[in-house]
């Protein structure tokens, strides 16, 4: 068996690590961000494939995780994860996607809401990113990984062993790749005020996902912004937009207790788009690298099975 640097403690480095301890691996994780401190951390963490590709890859990977979670959810009630219903509104005519396949529960809406022309509703995985985070890093531990903060220049260089590069948006710099830019997403956190559905609109997109204590509303698609500052502007049209889409796709109630829903925060991250995931191995003077970065808004929904990949291509 290999020892294994993992560098970047995101959602995509936490299950590569712990997927690589299952297979009997040495791991380290070396990161300038600790879990509670990523982008994942303010995902709205609703697993559904948001600007990632190649789209036959992101389907497989996307369906192995789906997979995953629906276990995790059954069986460890303390990860944070649980099944959810709830509903996407198109403004236009959509062909269904290709992962749909993978969800439970699909079908297409009939009475489809003005102004949008589509939509439909199934059964995903949520993951609450401030309880899921920290039970995968407990996993890594219980597991005999370690998980190291440290600002790396450039990836590592084991004389034995192999790197997993889970850097995310890092990767423009330590991979030197360009093509990796920030996608920034800013969202709004109120207390829970009942809600157990999450809605979907495509257009920005809007989003209302709920967790167990609180509700994130989003949301945000940035092309190549870099300001982690929450903007409050923008934070009041995300809670406008919310409240029109509850309208649609719940009950005039519902819409109102988001509208009285105290504020409990402001977040805002930086998904790291690409034209693909970058899911591959390269020989870096003379060190194996396994890279795994590029997820765009889609890296709690593509974990498992990437992650999964990554093992195979690090091998026995």
């Amino acid at each position: 068996m290999e020892r294994v640097i993992v560098v970047g403690a995101g959602v995509i480095g936490l299950t590569c690590a712990v997927r690589l301890l299952e297979a009997g691996h040495e791991v380290d994780i070396l990161a300038r961000d600790l879990p509670e401190e990523t982008t994942s951390a303010v995902s709205a963490a609703l697993w559904y494939p948001y600007r990632a590709a190649p789209e036959a890859r992101v389907a497989a990977w996307g369906g192995a995780a789906f997979e995953a979670f629906a276990r995790i959810a059954e069986e460890n009630t303390s990860a944070g994860v649980r099944m959810r219903r709830g509903v996407e509104l198109l403004g236009h005519d959509a062909v269904v996607p290709g992962w749909t396949g993978a969800v439970r529960e699909f079908a297409r809406l009939t009475d489809v809401p003005s102004p949008y022309v589509s939509g439909w509703r199934f059964t995903t995985p949520v993951a609450d990113m401030s309880v899921y985070l920290p039970w995968l890093r407990a996993r890594v531990d219980e597991l005999g990984g370690t998980v190291t903060r440290m600002a790396l220049g450039h990836l590592p260089r084991p004389e034995k062993g192999v790197v997993v590069n889970a850097s995310g948006l890092g990767a423009r710099r330590l991979a030197d790749d360009s093509s990796v830019t920030p996608l920034r997403g800013q969202v709004v956190l109120v207390e829970q005020f009942g809600l157990e559905q999450w809605s979907l609109e495509d257009s920005v997109p809007t989003y209302v996902v709920p967790r167990e204590r609180t509700v994130v509303v989003g949301g945000t698609a940035e092309e190549g912004e870099w300001s982690t500052q929450p903007e409050k502007d923008r934070a009041r049209g995300l809670l406008d937009r919310a409240h029109d889409l509850l309208l649609r796709t719940g009950d005039p109630a519902t819409a109102d207790r988001l509208r009285r829903a105290e504020i409990v925060g402001h977040r805002v991250g930086l998904r790291p788009a690409r034209p693909q995931v970058r899911l591959e191995e390269e020989h870096l003077d003379g060190v194996r690298v396994v890279h795994c970065y590029g997820h765009g808004g889609a890296g709690m929904t593509l974990s498992w099975g990437c992650a999964d990949e990554v093992v195979t291509l690090v091998g026995g």
